[in-house]
C-alpha cells in the first residue's frame, strides 16, 4: 500500500507551512488499517522526523532498519547533502492482525544555504599546524563515539526548549569562510551571548561526553536524547555537568564561551542522528527567528 497523500504533499504543495500542516495531520488521512500511525515533521536537509508505527511492526527507510520504542515510536533524519525521494517501509501485522505491507514514498524540499564569512579567528584553527593533526583526530573520534550512542531514552519524544538567549548569528548548512579561506559548512545554530550567559538543557537525557577544550570546539558538552538523538554544545566557558550525569529540560548545564575557533562568545548547538548532522533551528520550527529565549518551546 502506498500513502499518495503523502507523495503529493511534498510534490505539490508550494509552501513550508502548508507541508508541516499535511505532515502533521497524516494521521486523518491513512486507513483504519495502516501501519503507519503518524510522521511529524517537514521532510528536509537536516530534518528529523518522528513516527509511530503499530508496535512490532518492521520500519525500514530504505534497506536500513529502524529501532523503534516498545510502544512504536521511531525517528529519522537527513543530512544537510541528502536530497532525492525517500522511501519508509512498514512489515508486518496491522491492528486486526493482518499482514502487510506499505511504502510511504516522500522527496526532500531542497534548501539554500547562505555563504557566511568569519575573520579573525585564529589562523592555527584555519590551517592547523602538522603537531596538532594528532590532537584533532583523537577529539573527533571521541564526538563520534558518543554520537554512536544508541538508548532506550524517550527524551526525544518530550518537546524540546532553546537552550540560551541571544540573537542568532550563524546558522545550519552555511558555507563557512574563515580568514578567506573555503572551509567545512557549519552544522549547527550559534546563539550569541555574553561570557558565562547560562546554557539549560534543551530536553532531558544523559551526558556521554565532556570536554573543558576541544582544538576546534573548546568546551564541548554531549547529551543523549535517546535512539541516536544527541545534542551537542561547544565553545563553552565552563561545562557544569559530569559524564554519566542524567539532566532534566532546562537545568542548567554550562556557560557561553568563546573558546575553540571562535571570535566571541556564543552557544553553537548542533543536533545529530547518529553521525547524521542534524539542523537544531529546523527541528525547533524557528528558520525564521532573529534571536530566542532560554525556555522557550518550538516556534517561538
Amino acid at each position: 500500500m502506498r500513502n499518495k497523500f503523502l507523495m503529493m504533499s511534498n510534490w505539490m504543495l508550494p509552501t513550508r507551512a502548508l507541508i508541516f500542516s499535511a505532515l502533521f495531520s497524516l494521521s486523518s488521512f491513512l486507513q483504519a488499517d495502516a501501519l503507519l500511525l503518524s510522521l511529524q515533521g517537514v521532510p528536509a536537509p537536516g530534518a528529523l522526523l518522528i513516527g509511530r508505527a503499530v508496535p512490532g511492526v518492521d520500519v525500514l527507510l530504505g534497506d536500513s532498519l529502524l529501532t523503534q520504542t516498545p510502544d512504536g515510536h521511531f525517528v529519522l533524519g537527513f543530512g544537510r547533502d541528502e536530497s532525492g525521494r525517500k522511501a519508509l517501509t512498514l512489515r508486518g501485522k496491522d491492528q486486526y492482525g493482518n499482514r502487510q505491507e506499505e511504502t510511504h514514498e516522500f522527496v526532500l524540499r531542497a534548501r539554500e544555504w547562505r555563504m557566511q564569512r568569519v575573520e579573525g579567528v585564529p589562523q592555527e584553527t584555519v590551517t592547523p599546524p602538522p603537531e596538532r593533526l594528532e590532537r584533532i583526530r583523537k577529539e573527533g573520534a571521541l564526538v563520534a563515539a558518543a554520537r554512536r550512542v544508541s538508548s532506550s531514552r524517550r527524551d526525544f519524544l518530550t518537546p524540546f526548549v532553546w537552550p540560551a538567549t541571544g540573537p542568532i548569528t550563524g546558522v545550519y548548512g552555511s558555507q563557512r569562510v574563515y580568514n578567506g579561506e573555503p572551509k567545512n559548512p557549519h552544522y549547527g545554530v550559534d546563539i550569541a551571548g555574553p561570557k558565562g550567559a547560562p546554557v539549560i538543557a534543551p530536553a532531558g537525557g544523559k551526558v556521554t561526553l565532556v570536554h573543558p577544550d576541544m582544538f576546534y570546539s573548546g568546551g564541548t558538552l554531549l547529551i543523549d536524547h535517546g535512539y541516536g538523538i544527541s545534542s551537542t554544545f561547544i565553545h563553552l566557558s565552563k561545562v557544569l555537568v559530569k559524564e554519566g550525569q542524567e539532566v532534566k529540560r532546562g537545568e542548567l548545564v554550562g556557560e557561553i564561551g568563546a573558546s575553540g575557533r571562535a571570535t566571541g562568545p556564543h552557544l553553537d548547538w548542533r543536533m545529530n542522528w547518529f553521525k547524521e548532522r542534524l539542523d537544531p533551528q529546523w527541528f525547533m520550527s524557528g528558520e525564521d527567528l532573529q534571536a530566542v529565549q532560554a525556555g522557550r518551546p518550538a516556534g517561538r
